[in-house]
């Protein structure tokens, strides 16, 4: 028998604290001296936000003060596209965590300003201090906050003078499918996406078949998932047809001429003899 050795601890719980539980998550923590942020609990932890809010939110609290926070900055660093960015910086308005203001410079320019909050409600009501150096204007997202769609519908050049039919179609979806009953805000919305396949000359009918078709049985948000098909199925331009060859003349018909044997009229290029009558030589 291997001789036992009772002092020796066990492996499987030599690294868990006492009264932790054996499941769930362990914290080894590390101390930093350097180059970390102070985050609150409140965001991290918070009941509404989403997760790329949350880690937008972070990044924006741990950059230095000036730095670009714009759609286009964030798309350039973190894989996500501009919808959802766009998306998250629209959560963190809503909940306080971020105030972006159009504000004149001294040389007339209009900037947007971005204001980040790391705890809302306790800043008092005038702004922080401008940064050192001049911010970077930042293009506006929509002023109108959307419930975190998950895709925008792209609009295509031509569609920037709406098809009369778009918000027609888009209104008479709710015929194919209740669940497809629109508010005038996402009509108003989407039309400009549905102009632009109506510009490309798809036929209304199959618009709308494209539209309604093969949808989802647990949609949540029907003005979503109509933006992503515009988007991701929006067809490509017609191909130029081909030139049509020049229609030829009908050709006419050979004059009349008067037989020379028996003066009948008959058609011919030339003057001369009919058919009934035998060649000059022989008569």
């Amino acid at each position: 028998m291997a001789p036992q050795h009772p002092s020796a601890p066990s492996r499987a719980t030599s690294r868990v604290p006492s009264g932790t539980a054996r499941s769930g998550v362990i914290h080894v923590n590390t101390w930093h001296a350097s180059h970390y942020t102070v985050v609150g609990n409140h965001l991290l932890q918070h009941r509404e936000l989403s997760a790329t809010a949350i880690g937008v939110a972070a990044y924006i609290q741990s950059l230095p003060a000036g730095a670009p926070v714009g759609i286009k900055a964030l798309v350039a660093r973190f894989p996500e596209g501009e919808v959802r960015i766009a998306s998250a910086l629209r959560e963190l308005e809503r909940h306080g965590y971020l105030e972006r203001r159009r504000e004149r410079l001294e040389g007339g320019r209009v900037v947007t300003r971005t204001y980040s909050y790391n705890k809302p409600g306790s800043a008092s009501g005038e702004p922080p201090p401008p940064p050192d150096r001049e911010p970077v204007p930042e293009p506006e997202s929509d002023p109108e906050p959307d419930p975190a769609p998950e895709r925008e519908a792209a609009v295509a050049p031509e569609a920037q003078r709406l098809h009369p039919g778009a918000a027609d179609l888009l209104a008479g979806l709710r015929r194919r499918d209740p669940r497809l009953l629109l508010a005038e805000r996402d009509v108003r919305r989407l039309a400009p996406s549905v102009s632009a396949w109506l510009e490309r000359g798809v036929d209304p009918e199959a618009v709308a078949r494209a539209l309604s078709s093969g949808l989802p049985e647990d949609m949540r948000r029907p003005a979503s998932v109509l933006a992503y098909r515009l988007t991701a199925l929006l067809p490509p331009h017609l191909p130029a047809a081909p030139p049509q060859p020049a229609a030829r003349p009908p050709a006419r018909p050979d004059p009349l001429q008067n037989c020379d044997g028996c003066d009948k009229a008959f058609r011919a290029p030339t003057p001369g003899r009919c058919r009934s009558c035998p060649p000059a030589a022989a008569a």
